[in-house]
C-alpha cells in the first residue's frame, strides 16, 4: 500500500482514513484478514502505537473485529460498509464542488465537463455508445 502522509496534521487520523478507504474499496476482504499492526506499521514507516491507535479506531467504530486467537479481521456488515461508501463519495463531490466554484464553474458547468470528459475516454477506450 502506498502511504500519502501529511506532517500538517496528527498521522494516526490519516491512517485511519487511508485504511477504511482500503477496507471500503474491497481491498481487504470482507470478513477476510487484516494485517497486523507491525506489519502495517513496519509499512508505513510509523511507530506501532500510532498504528494502533488507528486500528483501535477502525475497531471502536466497527470496521475491524479482534478475534483473540485469528488477530482482526475485517467487518461483513455490508451495510456499515456501503453507508461509509456513500458517505465518503459526497464529502468527496462536495469538496470537488467548491473548489470548482471558487474558479469559477457552476455545478451545472463541472456536470457537462465531466460528461464530455467521460465521453472522450469512452472514444479513446473505444467504447461505443455507452
Amino acid at each position: 500500500m502506498e502511504w500519502n502522509l501529511d506532517d500538517s496534521r496528527p498521522i494516526w487520523p490519516q491512517l485511519k482514513e487511508q485504511l477504511l478507504r482500503e477496507i471500503i474499496a474491497g481491498r481487504y476482504a470482507m470478513g477476510g484478514p487484516f494485517p497486523t499492526v507491525r506489519d502495517l506499521a513496519e509499512d508505513a514507516g510509523v511507530n506501532r502505537n500510532t498504528m494502533q491507535r488507528a486500528m483501535a479506531d477502525l475497531e471502536a467504530e466497527g470496521f475491524l473485529i479482534t478475534n483473540r486467537t485469528a488477530g482482526r479481521v475485517v467487518t461483513t456488515d455490508e451495510e456499515l460498509i456501503g453507508e461509509m461508501k456513500q458517505k465518503l463519495a459526497e464529502q468527496n463531490i462536495k469538496k470537488f464542488i467548491e473548489e470548482m466554484a471558487a474558479i469559477g464553474y457552476s455545478a451545472e458547468d463541472v456536470i457537462e465537463m465531466i460528461v464530455k470528459e467521460e465521453k472522450e475516454s469512452d472514444k479513446e477506450k473505444g467504447v461505443i455508445n455507452k
